[in-house]
């Protein structure tokens, strides 16, 4: 048999590339939040958490926050529990809540850690419940935007407090947090709380330095109809524009709150990338092009070599 070597030119260079970045973020500490859409496909899934393995291989101190809302639907559906959405948030009442303790904290949670043994990552599940990890109480009947109408989400929580203790304390022994968002008040009453609003108050309270929100979009788009008007960077000034026009409703809605808390409480980029690319993250990340849509603070005050 004769066999020839492949061309190692194109992953040297590759490599080269990636060294400045992987020079920059070794130690850093990035939240990842992968939306529930990303769980209802197995080869999806174990693509984007083969990626959120290869930042903890270089180095970075990953905390993953996931969702699920698709999967809390299927299974409420199932199970005759009524689901309902208002602006991109989940009401939830006794019914609904135990549902999504079982889905986020037990289905997709395990499923995650199973993932990530296969890839030989020591990965840990938790909750917001976990050593208190988020303390939350209930939200108050609130009213909708737009509207005007006065809604009560039910057991639905509002942050207080993240407690970064347990968090801290598998990174620095080198463990890969995977964290469902459900959390309680301080009785111990269960409260479901939205994975985009944790993701980002966790990632403020550990002073990230980046924020990765993956979604089905392929970024936040000037036109939702449009995939080709991919927002490539942006900052608060910008995200209020969009909102204004138009440009950002239902699921959008939470997550560009969470994005204004997590630069404002002190995470320095937030991208939002696709799950459904085999390199969203890595692309994003290890570039100068990215994959997605960065956004900060100021566009102003954004280095040339990040614009």
């Amino acid at each position: 048999m004769i066999m020839h070597r492949t061309d190692q030119g194109a992953t040297i260079r590759a490599l080269k590339s990636a060294a400045p970045y992987i020079r920059m973020y070794k130690g850093k500490t990035f939240v990842v939040k992968a939306g529930g859409g990303v769980f209802g496909s197995a080869a999806l899934t174990h693509s984007l958490i083969e990626q959120i393995s290869i930042l903890h291989y270089m180095g970075v101190r990953v905390v993953m926050v996931h969702g699920g809302g698709p999967q809390v639907t299927e299974v409420s559906e199932a199970m005759g529990v009524r689901s309902q959405m208002l602006q991109g948030r989940r009401v939830t009442d006794e019914k609904s809540i135990e549902v999504t303790a079982m889905v986020l904290s037990g289905l997709i949670n395990t499923r995650i850690l199973a993932i990530c043994r296969d890839l030989n990552v020591q990965a840990i599940g938790i909750s917001g419940v976990d050593a208190g990890l988020v303390q939350a109480h209930r939200r108050p009947p609130a009213r909708l935007e737009g509207s005007g109408e006065v809604v009560d989400y039910g057991l639905v929580g509002d942050i207080d407090r993240i407690d970064t203790g347990a968090i801290r304390n598998l990174l620095e022994n080198g463990y890969l947090p995977v964290i469902s968002p459900l959390s309680s008040d301080e009785h111990g009453t269960l409260l479901n709380i939205n994975a985009d609003t944790v993701a980002a108050a966790i990632g403020a309270a550990l002073g990230a330095e980046k924020l990765i929100l993956c979604t089905g979009a392929p970024g936040i788009l000037e036109r939702l109809e449009d995939p080709g008007s991919l927002i490539s960077y942006t900052d608060l000034e910008g995200l209020q524009r969009l909102r204004e026009a138009g440009s950002l409703t239902d699921g959008m809605l939470p997550k560009v709150r969470a994005i204004e808390n997590a630069i404002k409480g002190g995470v320095r980029r937030v991208h939002v990338v696709s799950y459904s690319s085999p390199e969203g993250i890595l692309g994003e990340v290890f570039t100068n092009e990215g994959t997605g849509t960065l956004i900060v603070d100021d566009i102003d005050a954004l280095p040339a070599n990040e614009t």
